[in-house]
């Protein structure tokens, strides 16, 4: 995310109505929610937490217990006890 100078992109007017709110401060105006891009959309993360998920699931499968997976994958017991329930839910 870039930063854009809003002398140059914004009326007088509206620069002096936001000054009177945040003067001189750095303020980040969210997109409109049509134009939101969905969370990964911009890169291969979704497909490649799949991935690792769907190996988590196959090593327990494969008999390695809870806590080697959380060591083995740096995650908390707790999210790999979650990843295991999601995928046995999806495979019934």
């Amino acid at each position: 995310m870039g930063y854009k100078r809003a002398a140059e992109i914004l009326p007088a007017e509206i620069i002096k109505l936001i000054q009177e709110y945040v003067d001189g401060q750095t303020i980040y105006i969210p997109r409109k929610a049509r134009t939101r891009k969905e969370w990964g959309a911009a890169t291969n993360i979704k497909q490649e937490l799949k991935k690792r998920n769907e190996q988590i699931y196959m090593d327990y499968l494969a008999g390695i217990r809870v806590r080697e997976l959380a060591l083995r994958y740096c995650l908390s017991v707790k999210s790999i006890q979650h990843i295991i329930l999601k995928i046995k839910k999806t495979n019934e």
